[in-house]
């Protein structure tokens, strides 16, 4: 698998090679703020597969939270890119930023559900886990 995508404005462009190794949809309060409300549908690729082909994203990681994810954005239009998974070797790839949002397919599981707003809806059957599984 060779997917793409990009930001909204089109300022940085990226690729990830290989499988994805999960994908989800997350309920946690970080991703609630990112979003502006939803869950967030990502996929989990090495970091060694994803390379930014056109500009670079800034950066940002809280400093008030133990354990900490540094998040990729356009600095020039806002959109959330990737979120680096350092002790896992792997980066979250944001789907709505893929040039085609359908390989996602479907969530194969919802995560942090601890944090799942009553508007937030999982497709039957989708394993749901309170936090991580």
């Amino acid at each position: 698998m060779s997917l793409t995508g990009r930001c909204y404005c089109g300022e940085i462009e990226y690729s990830a090679a290989g499988d994805a190794q999960w994908s989800a949809q997350c309920h946690c309060r970080e991703c609630q703020y990112i979003s502006g409300g939803g869950p967030n549908y990502i996929m989990s690729f090495g970091a060694d597969d994803f390379h930014y082909t056109k500009g670079a994203p800034k950066q940002f990681t809280r400093n008030d939270i133990p354990d900490p994810r540094t998040r990729d954005f356009c600095g020039n239009c806002g959109t959330h890119l990737i979120t680096h998974l350092p002790a896992r070797g792997a980066v979250v790839v944001k789907v709505g930023t893929l040039d085609d949002p359908t390989a996602f397919g479907t969530a194969k599981m919802a995560i942090f559900t601890c944090d799942k707003q009553p508007f937030h809806e999982i497709a039957e059957g989708v394993p749901v886990f309170d936090k991580r599984p």
